[in-house]
């Protein structure tokens, strides 16, 4: 029964929201605030276009947001009279309004860029609230550092990765840029990697919870290739290090198999599209030839490359000394008489060896890309190479919160306010990178483009320019109707 005097003492809603921050751990508000703190970042500086891939993707988009995937002709010229006439200036090098789409051996328009992050950020377009897309997935993969460095680290573990994340240059100016997939893709990496950090360490945790969070990380890792294919060397070694430590971390079959029933399910269903929107299970938008990796430009990007890596994202240091203490601590384990540390050690060394693995297979990938080879050495080109280099910007993260979870054990007050001066550092630093990325930047710029030349340019690239007599944009051929002439020419 409900006396009187329990419904006095009773908290009402108002004490309730106002005991919520008391109820707060100091470490889950510092990564609250260094959330916040980006998206505060991001959202006071107005929308810009620096690219002709900000171009491509918005077109794209706008076409998904329509039920469009492939255009026709006159839907084609439809989308760049659209978007023309709401683009106050013309777009990178004076084009026109649509950059880097292919026409078609069929006559259809599509994207050259990779399909999914439009498919990402659509429901946010029909919200009329783009610029919230990179910032919620930001959100996922903060979620997804906080909880699986927590789990490695300790209690500051996850709120260290979150603030390492969020605090870059590269971070801000690419959560800024909502017409790109880049802050979108290295996100659903970071929350991937998080997911499934969390899952292989938590031994304690009940099975079916391991088994709905690792099917979570993995499905974000096939995500985050659908948006940029070469995202899959992430999930390559997701899948390599589960195999590898599955049975000794207690994963059972039935979880096994739910991650390979959905693995195989969701890649599936890219290479489908491919086949739809490309004609072959194995292509692309990109032509043959576009798009070239060679060792011959290692030395090239090395020359140019760190240092606009080290502006862009400074915590990379941390991550660099994190592996050669973990390396040196793992090779001396044995030494250790404590069989509880001998362990640890041994467990350090196998993450940083996972995360690190992935780490050097993005960042090995993208030296050896010739197009940045000519492109980095160009002034304010920075923003426009570092962003093949932010998938692993999570993975750094984790590093680097290893490093600073291990400075504030240290038995001083030395440890903790070395670790604060760290992340003050950083924060200002990134503060600093981001005004110079997004001021710097704007330009042709760009990731090579072949494809169709923009609306109302002559032939360029290894696309075509509309084809001659082409309709003129009507009613018939506006986004909200069908292609003519063609079944397969919108999504819905």
């Amino acid at each position: 029964m409900t006396t009187a005097n329990s419904v006095v003492d009773r908290p009402g809603p108002v004490s309730r929201i106002a005991q919520v921050p008391r109820q707060l751990s100091p470490d889950i508000l510092l990564a609250i605030v260094a959330f916040v703190g980006l998206c505060i970042a991001v959202l006071m500086r107005a929308p810009q276009l620096l690219e002709p891939d900000d171009y491509a993707y918005r077109a794209a988009i706008v076409a998904l947001s329509h039920g469009h995937i492939l255009l026709s002709n006159a839907q084609y010229l439809a989308l760049g009279h659209q978007l023309g006439s709401a683009t106050s200036s013309a777009g990178p090098g004076g084009h026109g309004a649509i950059q880097q789409w292919d026409h078609l051996a069929n006559g259809l328009w599509i994207s050259e860029k990779n399909p999914g992050y439009p498919f990402l950020a659509v429901p946010f377009k029909w919200l009329g609230a783009l610029r919230l897309a990179p910032l919620v997935y930001g959100l996922l993969g903060c979620i997804g550092l906080w909880f699986g460095a927590r789990r490695w680290l300790g209690r500051w573990g996850g709120a260290f990765a979150v603030v390492l994340y969020c605090s870059s240059g590269a971070a801000l100016a690419f959560a800024w840029r909502a017409t790109m997939e880049t802050f979108t893709d290295a996100s659903l990496v970071a929350a991937g990697a998080g997911a499934l950090l969390w899952t292989l360490l938590a031994a304690d945790a009940a099975q079916r919870r391991r088994c709905l969070v690792g099917l979570a990380g993995i499905l974000a890792l096939v995500a985050a290739t659908f948006a940029r294919y070469t995202d899959v060397i992430a999930l390559g070694v997701a899948v390599l290090a589960i195999i590898a430590v599955a049975r000794r971390v207690g994963i059972t079959w039935r979880a096994l198999q739910l991650w390979t029933t959905g693995l195989v399910v969701s890649g599936a269903g890219i290479l489908a599209f491919n086949q739809y929107a490309y004609g072959a299970w194995d292509k692309t938008g990109y032509a043959a030839g576009e798009i070239t990796f060679s060792p011959s430009a290692l030395l090239p990007n090395l020359r140019h490359m760190p240092a606009h890596l080290v502006q862009a994202m400074p915590m990379l240091l941390l991550g660099l000394i994190a592996v050669g203490w973990i390396a040196v601590r793992a090779a001396t384990a044995s030494r250790t008489a404590d069989p509880a540390a001998r362990a640890a050690r041994r467990r350090d060394a196998v993450v940083a060896g996972v995360v690190g693995a992935g780490w050097l297979g993005f960042w090995g990938l993208y030296l050896c890309y010739t197009w940045t080879a000519q492109m980095a050495a160009q002034s304010g080109s920075a923003i426009h190479v570092i962003r093949f280099y932010l998938p692993a910007l999570g993975l750094i993260a984790l590093l680097g919160a290893w490093l600073l979870a291990r400075l504030a054990r240290l038995r001083m007050r030395l440890g903790a306010w070395s670790v604060a001066a760290v992340l003050v550092a950083l924060v200002v630093a990134g503060g600093w990178s981001y005004q110079n990325l997004v001021t710097g930047g704007a330009g042709p710029g760009g990731a090579p483009g072949g494809g169709a030349p923009p609306v109302g340019a002559g032939p360029q690239g290894g696309g075509g320019a509309p084809p001659q007599g082409a309709p003129p944009p009507t009613a018939s051929g506006s986004l909200g109707a069908p292609p003519s002439g063609t079944a397969n020419g919108s999504s819905g």
